[in-house]
């Protein structure tokens, strides 16, 4: 049983070292390379441009694009660990990979496991006293994960995490330059939107009173005719 299990955690550490491509590069993921648009990037996951929804529409255009393995609900047909891949993109090119991995395929690798395992394709890690935000077209921020260990460079950054609500691991990989114009492009949106606002709501109300008033003139001619005190 012991050796069983050694096996099975050897060969999952195997595929989950695999994704990662070659040594020291940071800025890639399988054959998905950061700063690829939006096109080549569906074009390689299999999927339509028309599938990418909107986080973020001004100042600048952030998109989501989202792919989930077939054999997600049914780990025991996968043997590759990953579950799903969240692509970003600013203004149609890539800036920001997010992996999740299937939790029976990941099953009993600590921690140690999965930092030694990337440690030999990317070198040494740091473990700074870190949290990174996973955002999405659904909610514009989930709650923040603790950095477990992380690999970068002057440009890139890669990063090993654990869902807190389900305990398995995950890859956040960005470029450095466009993740900043990111969040402050999304911070401008949340600011102008709140300044909007107001005027939305006014808006809204003058229509709604537009429409109730269209409405009582459109049965007023009847109701005149027909009525008999």
């Amino acid at each position: 049983m012991i050796r069983t299990r050694s096996f099975v955690i050897s060969i999952s550490l195997a595929m989950f070292l695999i994704p990662l491509g070659y040594a020291r590069d940071l800025s890639s993921y399988r054959d998905f390379h950061l700063g690829m648009n939006l096109a080549a990037v569906a074009e390689q996951a299999n999927l339509q441009v028309s599938e990418a929804k909107s986080i973020c529409l001004r100042p600048a255009l952030i998109q989501e694009l989202e792919w989930q393995s077939r054999n997600a609900f049914n780990s025991l047909l996968q043997a590759d660990p990953v579950k799903g891949i969240i692509f970003n993109f600013y203004n149609g090119e890539l800036f920001r990979i997010v992996v999740s991995y299937n939790q029976d395929r990941t099953e009993g690798l600590t921690n140690e496991d999965l930092i030694a395992s990337i440690s030999e394709v990317h070198g040494m890690p740091t473990k700074p006293a870190a949290k990174i935000s996973i955002y999405s077209s659904s909610h514009i921020y989930i709650p923040d994960e603790r950095v477990i260990a992380r690999w970068e460079d002057s440009q890139f950054s890669v990063n090993l995490f654990r869902l807190s609500y389900l305990s398995t691991p995950g890859i956040l990989i960005f470029s450095k330059r466009l993740e900043l114009l990111a969040r402050v492009a999304m911070t401008e949106s949340s600011r102008l939107d709140a300044e909007k606002a107001p005027q939305q709501e006014t808006d809204c109300q003058r229509q709604q009173d537009e429409d109730k008033r269209a409405a009582v003139q459109m049965v007023r001619p009847a109701n005149k005719t027909s009525f008999r005190p």
